[in-house]
């Protein structure tokens, strides 16, 4: 008995809580994936280091990397979901340690003699599998350690997300006040002009109806504009938006060439963290129908010692032993439960790989396509608007057309300016995309400006 309480106390101090908490895996495996390391902010000087690094970011010229260092920093709900890892490693430093022995004492009274029964029971069941329990509990908190960081990645492109639609929105906005500006001027000419006599009340109409549209226009652009930025301020885990938050004027350039990763599905099925915990999920699963197989017949085994003393009559000392006897089941139900879990996690790990294959693949489709898109507004669409409103233009002053037949030239101009600001942004938004379908961090090609786009 002594034999066992000492292996009982070995084994039990075999298991302890990691430095950092497990968390320097989570950190690499983030920065591998998004070019950022993570953080968890488990004391009171983690978050105060944490805000006066935001602080200090908050007061720069943000760009998309700086948006996602923010919100690694200081996302409250990844905050909240990187805690689990500290649960899960509680749970594995418990599996790794035997559970505290019990202590029972009895006394009776009567007939003018007092009995009293003492026992110390061990979870000898508990000693057994520990060897096999404590490295499931590994596993699961490895396992946890996979969805931190996946919980930080997934905060990470979103924050990447957000800033690209908010600069877009900002810079649609912007433009769209320089076309509401340019109507109200026409409309205000067109009525001076029906009062002098030179404009008919329909074209003067028009124009009206014109700038009575751009104002509409303006104010559904700063309604988006705001919606993004609020998006944009939430994933940064602010209160509210700064007076000094800066967003780029532009969106950034469109880079020279694009990406051409190797081999999309693979780089998808090697780097990508849901399929590895699908993975480990399926390991684990596998590893522990082994030990339901083991111990189908045995639920609970315990091991104890006893003694019994008695008023007036020598100690009795012995020992105790608990075993639940098979007799109506004999762990034929939890190893049919363990296969068919078994099976459902082989199941749903072919699942998960794939759809990383196929979102990979798509993932890349569309950045091709949206990179194509934005290089044709930019190297096509909009030269061409450029050179045909300079040959207006020197018509206008050759006084072979008339100031409004230029300013139609002008409206024409507004739906490219758009439509090429929006391919631009939703090239960045599908590069975003790629990098999450991939789990990489694409390096930026060389990148040449854009030729400058005319405005009306």
């Amino acid at each position: 008995m002594l034999a066992c309480a000492a292996a009982a106390a070995l084994l039990g101090g075999c298991a302890s809580f990691s430095p950092d908490g497990g968390f320097g895996t989570v950190s690499d495996l983030t920065h591998e994936r998004t070019g950022q390391p993570a953080t968890w902010q488990r004391t009171q000087g983690d978050i105060d280091q944490a805000q006066a690094r935001v602080a200090a970011l908050l007061n720069q010229p943000l760009s998309a990397d700086s948006i996602t260092e923010i919100a690694l920093l200081n996302n409250r709900g990844l905050q909240a979901r990187l805690a689990e890892l500290g649960v899960s490693e509680a749970d594995r430093v418990r599996a790794g340690r035997l559970a505290n022995p019990r202590i029972g004492f009895g006394q009776m009274r009567g007939g003018g003699s007092t009995e009293i029964d003492r026992s110390v029971m061990f979870d000898i069941l508990g000693l057994l599998t520990l060897p096999v329990a404590s490295p499931l509990a590994q596993r699961s908190f490895e396992r946890a350690q996979l969805q931190a960081a996946a919980d930080a990645v997934d905060v990470a492109h979103h924050a990447r997300r957000a800033f690209y639609e908010a600069v877009a929105a900002e810079q649609l906005a912007h433009y769209q006040a320089q076309v509401q500006e340019a109507a109200d001027v026409s409309s205000e000419l067109a009525h001076r002009m029906q009062q002098a006599g030179n404009l008919s009340q329909r074209d003067r109409l028009r124009e009206q109806a014109f700038a009575a549209e751009a104002r509409a226009a303006l104010v559904q652009s700063r309604q988006q504009a705001l919606a993004a930025r609020e998006r944009l301020v939430r994933v940064m885990g602010l209160p509210q938006a700064p007076a000094t938050l800066a967003l780029p004027e532009r969106l950034p350039d469109l880079p020279a060439a694009p990406h051409r990763p190797k081999d999309v599905e693979q780089t998808a099925l090697e780097r990508r963290l849901d399929v590895q915990m699908a993975r480990r999920s399926t390991e684990s699963t596998a590893r522990s129908l082994g030990l339901t197989r083991a111990t189908r017949f045995v639920n609970v085994l315990e091991l104890g010692y006893a003694n019994k003393s008695s008023t007036g009559q020598a100690r009795e000392n012995g020992y105790e032993v608990e075993l639940e006897l098979p007799l109506f089941d004999f762990g034929s139900t939890r190893a049919a439960r363990a296969q068919a879990l078994y099976m459902q996690s082989l199941h749903e790990t072919a699942e998960v790989a794939l759809n990383a294959r196929s979102e990979a693949r798509e993932a890349y489709a569309q950045y091709k396509g949206s990179y194509d898109l934005a290089r044709h507004y930019r190297d096509e669409v909009i030269p061409v608007r450029q050179r045909l409103s300079q040959e207006n233009l020197l018509r206008y002053n050759g006084m072979l057309i008339g100031v409004f037949e230029l300013l139609v030239d002008a409206r024409e101009q507004i739906a490219s300016v758009t439509a090429s600001i929006t391919a631009l942004r939703d090239h960045w938004l599908a590069d975003t995309r790629l990098q999450a379908a991939l789990a990489t961090p694409l390096s930026p090609p060389p990148q040449h400006p854009n030729p400058t786009e005319s405005q009306p």
